[in-house]
């Protein structure tokens, strides 16, 4: 398994995903135990009233990595715990791009940490997950 090869198999995985699809989020690169995302800020779908980018929507980015991290080691996870503390705010038109790092592999669950930043590469978010296993991908390997 290298870089390539599980960044196409993560991405067939999650091109049937309405949801991330709906968000317009790009899954960039993928190491084992590392995953980068990106997702440009549309203020028709990530904003809220105020004209401020929805927390909910930047949390769904953060989500969706950590599932994506959790897949580079095989895993399919559910989550346990999500704790996002926010930062700074990006303005729409700008991409948030997060970079996932799995902190603990385990038998039944995983930990994961979440760093999201701005175009200025400004910490926007950060995020640590608790995931349980509940499957593995066949495709991919726990370790390459």
């Amino acid at each position: 398994m290298n870089a390539e090869k599980c960044l196409e198999i993560v991405r067939d995985v999650y091109k049937i995903n309405s949801f991330v699809k709906l968000c317009d989020i790009k899954i960039d690169a993928v190491k084992c135990g590392e995953a980068t995302l990106s997702m440009k800020i549309d203020p028709a779908k990530h904003t809220n009233l105020y004209g401020h980018v929805h927390g909910g929507a930047l949390e769904a980015l953060a989500d969706t990595a950590i599932g994506v991290v959790s897949a580079t080691v095989s895993a399919r996870v559910v989550t346990l715990n999500f704790n996002m503390s926010f930062i700074k705010n990006i303005q729409a038109g700008d991409t948030a791009t997060c970079i996932a790092t799995i902190k603990h592999l385990g038998r039944t669950t995983i930990v994961i940490d979440v760093d999201m930043f701005n175009n200025k590469q400004e910490l926007m978010c950060r995020t640590m997950a608790t995931m349980f296993i509940i499957g593995h991908f066949d495709e991919i390997p726990e370790k390459w």
